[in-house]
């Protein structure tokens, strides 16, 4: 069984003493370009390089008076440097330069642990899809019996959705991997475009071709939106199994671990509660992907209505993410099946899931496509209304004895056919 999920890596991305540090390298960096360029005097930046630093409570008390965190924090720094030199932090720069590359450096990292969740949630799918490749089980459409299928291919489903989903990932760190250092407006009237293609380069960043004072948020949005398609995939999961723990349906149940409990009031409870609760976190992501959508439209060069949202959207919904992959494996590793249970499901069908192969056989030898499913349908609706087997409703009509012999109808109604080309999607998927 894989450890529950304690990872903190995840949160530390979103904390002060992460966010503070890229701030500092972003105005070291943006210094130390300075130096190349020939305006800030070598021996300032290195005596800045080796003073500067920062006190997290020392930040919040200034900006409890300056009610500006990038001042509250540029104020801290020069106390710490405690020099004249200090006076090259945050030249021709404004606060978005900061705030929205730190954003860039801090979901990019994000990106990159919801990867590696997403990579150990594949290899779980990939193994169980291969150990019920063989185990039979009815398949379903509008909640509906349909016609048989093997377990396994609902993991290899939800393999493929994984794999798109990593590079749905990639291609949004792409997207939101971008730097700003060009000024209060984004015209870098007070800058040279080489210092923010030396402080983009340095933090793995690539320069954002045309910002106003922010860069623009569709890059954000679309962010947001990848991480609740993922979150969305999760919801696929976890509803699929709180349909198949059902008590008329127990195909397969959440692992229940010893001493625990499912209901106050009824002993006899089993719930499917991390489902329940991974189906519920995927409602808040959508949400917080609206309030991405909305901030895409701002003020003129900007306005701060965005700041306020992003300060709880993008930490909330990474780390719920992360959560939410940590428990999709877990519970797709420990889900308990039941391939007896699900061969007594197809039993109780009374043969209904072979209703088209019969059509089909019936038209390959000779019949109208139009006749075959009157036909086939009539002893159908008979199976239903009567609670009788489809094979024996079917052999009432002679019409069927003059195309199809009894050996010839039993062989149909063993489903050998059906699962004929199950190892051509393995190989297709890549799952051998």
């Amino acid at each position: 069984m894989i450890e529950r999920y304690t990872r903190p890596q995840m949160g530390a991305i979103w904390s002060d003493q992460n966010k503070f540090r890229i701030w500092l390298e972003i105005e070291l960096l943006a210094v130390e370009a300075h130096v190349q360029l020939g305006i800030v005097p070598r021996e300032d930046y290195e005596e800045l390089r080796a003073k500067a630093g920062f006190s997290i409570e020392r930040i919040a008390e200034i900006e409890r008076t300056t009610k500006h965190d990038v001042i509250a924090f540029l104020t801290c720094v020069a106390e710490q440097v405690a020099s004249p030199v200090s006076r090259w932090l945050h030249m021709g720069m404004t606060s978005s330069d900061v705030l929205d590359t730190c954003l860039a450096v801090q979901l990019k990292q994000a990106g990159e642990l919801i990867i590696e969740g997403l990579e150990r949630l594949r290899e779980v799918l990939a193994r169980r899809a291969r150990e019920h490749r063989t185990t039979l089980c009815v398949g379903r459409t509008h909640g509906v019996h349909a016609e048989p299928m093997v377990f396994g291919l609902k993991f290899l489903l939800y393999h493929e959705e994984c794999k798109r989903n990593i590079e749905r990932m990639r291609r949004a760190i792409e997207t939101i991997a971008v730097g700003k250092i060009s000024g209060a407006i984004g015209t870098f009237e007070h800058l040279d475009p080489r210092v923010e293609e030396y402080v983009c380069a340095k933090l793995g960043l690539r320069p954002d071709p045309i910002t106003t004072q922010v860069i623009q948020r569709d890059r954000h949005a679309e962010y947001m939106a990848t991480l609740a398609i993922i979150a969305s995939s999760l919801e696929k999961i976890a509803l699929e199994v709180r349909h198949l723990q059902r008590t008329e349906v127990r195909e397969a149940e959440e692992y229940f671990s010893a001493g625990q409990k499912g209901s106050s009031a009824m002993p006899h409870k089993r719930n499917p509660i991390h489902s329940e609760r991974i189906c519920g976190l995927a409602r808040l992501l959508r949400s917080y992907a609206q309030a991405a959508f909305e901030n895409n439209a701002l003020w003129h060069e900007r306005d701060i209505s965005h700041s306020s949202v992003e300060r709880v959207i993008f930490p909330d919904a990474t780390i719920a993410l992360d959560y939410m992959i940590a428990q999709t494996t877990e519970l797709v590793e420990t889900l308990v099946v039941y391939p007896e249970r699900m061969r007594q499901t197809i039993e109780q069908s009374h043969g209904l899931v072979f209703s088209q192969a019969v059509l089909l056989e019936l038209v390959r030898r000779g019949m109208t496509r139009e006749q075959a499913y009157s036909l086939v349908q009539a002893a159908a609706m008979r199976s239903w209304d009567e609670n009788r087997h489809l094979r024996e409703t079917l052999s009432e009509d002679s019409t069927v004895s003059t195309y199809i012999s009894a050996d010839e109808l039993d062989a149909i109604f063993r489903g050998e056919r059906s699962l004929s080309n199950i190892s051509y999607l393995y190989r297709r998927c890549g799952l051998e």
